[in-house]
């Protein structure tokens, strides 16, 4: 059985009253009740070492300081998904979200209704059945360069500890746990954020761009995680 997500901490960070107020209305209809709004970046910190987050949707454009400066902030005191809400849509935008330590980059204008879904998306990573949560915890992935030990939580390359955001590991992951299948970008959204993949093509390539970053020789070559062309990724095991 999952858990009761509703008492998630959610933290909107959005100058704009008025969206702030759309969101905030939708996600109490879907059940949320603590739900706090922050007008600047000073406010949402204060709200983040008073409450707490386990969520937090967050505006780049903000009075006293950029979401793409602030997320950095909240990754040093806080484990808590970060989305953007931005109405800066460039491929260098959504880069630089990610890089700051983003999970997941909504442009503007957007359904509120999609940005409940993918809030509950976020929390269903953290929510599997205790039966699932304690045989994952029993899997280590050994790929010759590399090892996904899910017991420690820990990626090593080389022998030597890699840090690794959520995302990114989970993804990894994902792969680890399914060696020389071929994966389209839809399918692989779908499977490790949770929701359907349409539309989120520079989502998954950002991804595995860093997963490349971490685990190959030259991510630029890669030899471990592979692009099919015209089908999408697979994860292979090095050859000793």
């Amino acid at each position: 059985m999952q858990l009761d997500n509703t008492n998630a901490k959610i933290i909107i960070v959005d100058d704009e009253r008025a969206i702030t107020k759309m969101i905030e209305l939708v996600l109490r209809k879907e059940g949320f009740r603590y739900i706090y709004s922050a007008g600047t970046a000073a406010e949402a910190m204060s709200l983040l070492d008073k409450y707490g987050a386990d969520i937090v949707l967050l505006d780049v454009m903000l009075p006293d300081q950029s979401g793409f400066e602030l997320c950095p902030k909240i990754r040093e005191r806080s484990d808590a998904h970060i989305i953007y809400l931005t109405a800066r849509t460039s491929d260098l935008d959504m880069l630089t979200g990610f890089a700051t330590g983003g999970d997941d980059y909504v442009t503007k204008p957007f359904n509120p209704l999609a940005i409940a879904a993918r809030v509950k998306a976020r929390l269903r990573r953290g929510t599997l059945p205790v039966q699932q949560s304690v045989e994952k915890t029993r899997q280590r992935y050994d790929f010759g360069r590399f090892v996904l030990d899910d017991a420690a939580g820990e990626l090593t390359v080389c022998g030597k500890p890699v840090a690794c955001p959520a995302m990114v590991y989970q993804l990894l992951h994902f792969l680890c746990r399914h060696p020389n299948l071929v994966f389209s970008k839809a399918q692989l959204y779908e499977s490790v954020w949770g929701m359907e993949g349409i539309g989120e093509d520079n989502t998954v390539m950002v991804h595995i761009r860093k997963i490349r970053e971490k685990i190959e020789a030259n991510p630029s070559d890669p030899q471990l995680l592979l692009t099919v062309r015209g089908l999408g990724y697979k994860l292979v095991r090095e050859e000793v």
